[in-house]
């Protein structure tokens, strides 16, 4: 069975857009507020600081991807971390950061996109990068615009299955044989000229890079044209109790290999579009225990709200045990998770190391959830309220990872 998230019921802080309320640490917000409902948790200057680090380490321009967290203060943290491109899938992600950011440039790079939005981009937003996968969506592309001879048309490039945890390889892209016929039909009508990939979300091999940059060459070479951008996609990975990618580095450096290889113009620009790094550590959440049975934790958030990806995918979380005197050092056991929904498929298995001593009403802060956490609640059972504060305290640490596999090299 399928789930369907619904996204229309947003909390009511996030919905009213109540401005957060800053305290020095988690401990100080769970005692402030007691909170018998989810409280998000957000570090706006950890998010700064992550898009500091992506901006100063890749060699090109770095594109946010607005899906991963929309809110505004994690807008306004990025961009104080020299984020000055964003990725928008959506004509409301487009009017969201064009009013945060009246200078910044946005690219829409949905490869399927309403006619209206494509008008509202161009017309009204000042949007001239536009992604596509089909001869179809070139067309809707030039109506809407009038065949204007100021954009720039990126062709997404489809791949082979590889080894992300999240593999994006069958809804978007072009064949190799059609992204040569597309390139060559966008050069003549095009400005500029791109091409893109994605290697798949929470991508922990480096070498899957290469191996798409090796694919965008052969593309480039048979469509005989000139490139103005090559957009080596998202899917940079972060640190879970089960998954530890490589540094950062590693991926850079095996992006530097590729692009190497390839014979690119000079001036050709790269792009990239991270959403999970910049933004997973930046935010956790608190949930409180309802109930305890045996080495299952009933709590008051689930699938259908911040913890989605906790369900179906199976993501893991690292977790910290809060009790009113303060932290808990209790010997560490494995538990799993009930949300506050009646569907017994509000399920999250874990397993989520805790202390052995939790008791129903305890709260537990769940790290990591920065990235497609809160703009994936909905309202299912009534469920939809949350507290929002600001904390000053640094993120869980390793040590509230829990143990650590061995370096993955794929989920």
């Amino acid at each position: 069975m399928t789930i369907a998230r619904r996204h229309t019921a947003v909390p009511t802080a996030f919905r009213q857009g109540i401005a957060p309320l800053s305290l020095p640490s988690v401990k100080a917000a769970v005692l402030a507020h007691r909170p018998e409902i989810p409280m998000v948790c957000l570090r706006p200057a950890l998010a700064a600081a992550e898009a500091a680090r992506f901006v100063k380490t890749f060699p090109g321009h770095v594109l946010y991807a607005v899906k991963c967290n929309p809110d505004k203060a994690v807008l306004r943290a990025l961009a104080a971390g020299g984020i000055t491109h964003f990725d928008a899938a959506s004509i409301t992600e487009v009017r969201l950061v064009r009013r945060l950011f009246p200078e910044a440039r946005i690219h829409f790079m949905h490869p399927v996109k309403a006619r209206s939005a494509i008008r509202e981009a161009y017309l009204e937003h000042g949007v001239r990068d536009f992604v596509l996968d089909s001869a179809d969506e070139l067309a809707k592309i030039m109506a809407e615009t009038s065949g204007a001879k100021d954009l720039c048309l990126i062709v997404r490039l489809g791949l082979t299955k590889d080894k992300a945890r999240l593999d994006l390889s069958g809804k978007f892209g072009a064949g190799a044989a059609d992204a040569v016929r597309l390139l060559r039909c966008c050069a003549a009508q095009a400005g500029r000229l791109g091409l893109s990939f994605h290697v798949g979300s929470q991508c922990c091999d480096p070498s899957a890079w290469e191996r798409a940059l090796q694919q965008a060459g052969a593309v480039i070479e048979a469509a005989g044209i000139r490139l103005d951008v090559l957009d080596v996609g998202g899917g940079f990975p972060v640190t879970y109790p089960d998954m530890r990618p490589p540094p950062l580095d590693a991926f850079m450096a095996a992006i530097a290999r590729g692009v190497a290889r390839l014979a690119l113009p000079e001036d050709c620009v790269l792009w990239c579009e991270p959403g999970r790094a910049l933004v997973a550590a930046c935010q956790s959440l608190v949930v409180q225990v309802q109930a305890r049975r045996g080495d299952v934790l009933y709590i008051n958030d689930g699938i259908y709200g911040t913890l989605s990806d906790a369900g179906a995918l199976g993501f893991r979380y690292p977790c910290r045990l809060i009790k009113a005197a303060g932290f808990s050092t209790g010997r560490p056991s494995a538990f799993s998770f009930y949300g506050p929904t009646c569907d017994s498929m509000d399920r999250m298995h874990g397993p989520f190391l805790l202390p052995d001593d939790v008791a129903e009403g305890d709260w537990i802060e769940l790290g990591q959830l920065g990235a497609y956490g809160t703009c994936l609640r909905t309202g299912f059972n009534g469920f939809e309220d949350v507290i929002r504060v600001e904390v000053e305290d640094a993120a869980m640490g390793r040590a509230a990872l829990g143990r650590l596999s061995p370096r993955c090299k794929a989920a």
